[in-house]
C-alpha cells in the first residue's frame, strides 16, 4: 500500500484541463481557474477538495490516513498521507476533487474510467 509522489503526479496529469502552479514548498492544481488540490513533496502529503460530509467521514474513519485541512465555500479539504493510502482509493478521491471543481461539460466528457 502507498502511492509514491511521482505516481500521484501522473494521476493528476491524467485529468483534463488541469493547470499546475509551483510555490516554494508545494504544487497546486486547478481546473477552470479554481483549485482542487495541493501536493507537499517534503511531507509526501496531498490536500484534496471534498464535500463536507466526505471530509468528516474520511477523518473519522481513518485518522492515520486523513487529516482535516480546512473548510471553505461549502467544501471540506483533507490532507492525505500518500504512504498510507491505496492507489485506487486515492484515484477516486482525486477524481472527486477535480469533479467538484471542473465545469460540467468537462466532467461529462471525462468520466472516471
Amino acid at each position: 500500500m502507498g502511492v509514491p509522489s511521482e505516481r500521484f503526479l501522473r494521476m493528476v496529469d491524467g485529468l483534463a484541463g488541469v493547470q499546475r502552479a509551483k510555490a516554494r514548498d508545494y504544487l497546486s492544481f486547478s481546473v477552470a481557474g479554481k483549485r482542487f488540490g495541493y501536493h507537499w513533496p517534503r511531507t509526501k502529503t496531498v490536500g484534496l477538495k471534498q464535500t463536507l460530509s466526505e471530509q468528516v467521514a474520511l477523518v473519522a474513519e481513518r485518522p492515520d490516513v486523513f487529516e482535516k485541512q480546512f473548510t471553505a465555500g461549502g467544501f471540506g479539504w483533507v490532507v492525505i498521507h500518500l504512504s498510507r493510502i491505496a492507489e485506487d482509493e486515492l484515484n477516486e478521491l482525486l477524481y472527486e476533487a477535480w469533479r467538484l471543481t471542473a465545469p460540467q461539460e468537462l466532467v461529462d466528457h471525462h468520466p472516471l474510467s
